[in-house]
């Protein structure tokens, strides 16, 4: 199956909603928030979401090479953020970003071995884009 991670998924977007519209894909959501990963696990269960593992520890200890796809979003710490994010790539695999337009050139800077898609902008958003990017 599609090894899914959504890499400080917070309250679980845009994690949840791609496993409730793929079941069959197997989804782990990074929350280093003690609250907010029960949440997402309470979520879970409540949902009765199967292969969903809610990962409670700092993205950097989760193994590396392992996602087919790895999804970001609200980045802070960008530097720092999207070396680890592609850390977790198979090969490849795809990086997902919901991002600001403005930092589109940054992240194909600060991860350059990635190939970039145009950046496809979020409907009813004044600059938000999706970019999504594959490792060569």
């Amino acid at each position: 199956g599609h090894r899914f991670v959504d890499f400080g998924s917070g309250p679980g977007f845009p994690g949840l909603p791609i496993k409730i519209l793929a079941p069959a894909i197997q989804a782990t959501l990074i929350e280093s928030n003690q609250k907010k990963a029960t949440f997402l696990k309470e979520v879970c269960r409540a949902l009765t979401l199967t292969d969903v593992d809610v990962f409670s520890f700092r993205a950097e200890e989760f193994p590396a090479s392992q996602a087919d796809t790895v999804t970001l979003r609200a980045v802070e710490r960008f530097e720092t953020i999207l070396p680890n994010a592609v850390r977790l790539l198979a090969p490849d695999g795809r990086l997902a970003l919901l991002i600001g337009e403005a930092q589109v050139k940054s992240a194909m800077n600060i991860v350059p071995q990635l190939d970039w898609k145009l950046p496809v902008p979020i409907p009813l958003s004044e600059s938000r884009v999706i970019l999504v990017g594959t490792i060569r």
